[in-house]
């Protein structure tokens, strides 16, 4: 397969990035393409829909990093057999303390690395530089993620209103009332506070969680530590990220 685009936003890391796209509307994402997919014909007419499906690279996974081959002069990528099949996986919905195949889940540990997202378009913009850009909100991809496919969300057969929600209509709700702690926000653009309060509400935390644990997430230029009680997220503190 062949990377046709990447995706570029302020999730620097695995951790505090949505479990599934459109949990986080406030973070924009800019796909930028490949030189060898910048013809602008590629993209006429994608501006008449307002969201798309992204086809994209788990591309922090281990299998990934081991079946992928890519040189300087192509975008093409090859993936073959992965190292190792795990057919049941413990989703962090259900506490991961329980186990569910692999294919009834979303988990991005699969035998082929592939996510599938349903993201909003919220401008088609073109530049010298990069050519066309997609800008779109809503993504639950890591800066950087390869892109392999776009295609539009059609609403008359991709919503299904009798579809059933399996396991994850089970357990607790997982959104948290966000705290800040005093002078917390000091120096974080306004932007930045809307992106932070949606996405720890999402309780970026492992499954196997520790009410007495500190954690530490970075988004954008910044490194945020937070402690959770009960359902409230308290911000202990926020600092820039120092250049390296």
């Amino acid at each position: 397969m062949q990377i046709i685009a990447r995706a570029y936003n302020g999730y620097k890391e695995k951790f505090g990035i949505p479990r599934q796209a459109g949990c986080v509307e406030s973070v924009l994402t800019r796909i930028v393409f490949e030189p060898l997919f910048r013809n602008p014909d590629a993209l006429r007419g994608i501006e008449q829909w307002s969201h798309l499906w992204l086809i994209w690279a788990f591309s922090e996974t281990p299998q990934f990093a081991a079946d992928t081959v890519a040189d300087e002069s192509s975008p093409a990528t090859s993936l073959t057999q992965p190292l190792t099949f795990t057919p049941t996986v413990r989703p962090p919905r259900l506490g991961g303390n329980k186990r569910v195949g692999v294919f009834a889940t979303r988990s991005p540990f699969r035998p082929n690395p592939i996510g599938l997202s349903s993201v909003r378009l919220l401008k088609v913009e073109k530049t010298a530089a990069e050519g066309t850009v997609l800008w779109v909100s809503g993504a639950d991809l890591m800066n950087g993620t390869p892109v392999y496919d776009i295609k539009p969300y059609l609403p008359y057969t991709d919503i299904h209103p009798d579809a059933t929600a399996g396991f994850t209509t089970e357990g607790k709700d997982f959104r948290l009332q966000v705290e800040w702690g005093k002078g917390t926000k000091k120096g974080l653009p306004s932007a930045v506070v809307r992106n932070l309060d949606e996405i720890l509400s999402q309780d970026p935390r492992p499954a196997y969680q520790d009410d007495d644990r500190e954690y530490a997430l970075r988004f954008d230029d910044w490194n945020v530590h937070f402690r959770v009680k009960a359902n409230v997220l308290q911000v202990l503190g926020v600092s820039p990220q120092i250049a390296q």
